[in-house]
């Protein structure tokens, strides 16, 4: 068995597609559009088999929640962009283009070199070695 997606809600559906298209080389799927529901999505690709699929419909709630604190449900997720270096520059690229950086470069109690940034939308995104 293995995951084949994630899906996250989001209002800002071109926003995010870009974000990961731009920082993290996903490609992206032709948009699905659902007209009776108002309902679009795209899939992004990674590189691997696990993909991204981010959703927008206009009659889905809003989060209440922080997204710079932890909470119940996703956590997480991670990129592993391959090296310590790609993590740095990475990390860095983003925080001279304005990205919330939330965790900086380091290696973690469970021997990963990480850092943590947010989305356009407050996702927890990990970028890892």
């Amino acid at each position: 068995m293995k995951i084949d997606h994630i899906a996250i809600w989001t209002f800002n559906l071109e926003s995010l597609r870009n974000f990961y298209a731009h920082y993290f080389d996903a490609s992206s799927s032709e948009i699905y559009y659902n007209h009776s529901k108002e309902f679009r999505s795209y899939f992004l690709t990674f590189g691997g088999d696990c993909r991204l699929e981010i959703m927008e419909m206009p009659n889905i709630p809003k989060s209440k929640n922080d997204p710079a604190k932890q909470y119940t449900g996703l956590a997480h997720f991670a990129i592993s962009v391959g090296s310590r270096q790609a993590v740095n520059q990475l990390t860095e690229e983003l925080r001279s283009d304005g990205v919330r950086i939330v965790g900086e470069p380091r290696i973690t109690g469970d021997g990963y070199y990480e850092s943590a940034v947010l989305d356009p939308d407050g996702n927890h995104v990990e970028i890892i070695e």
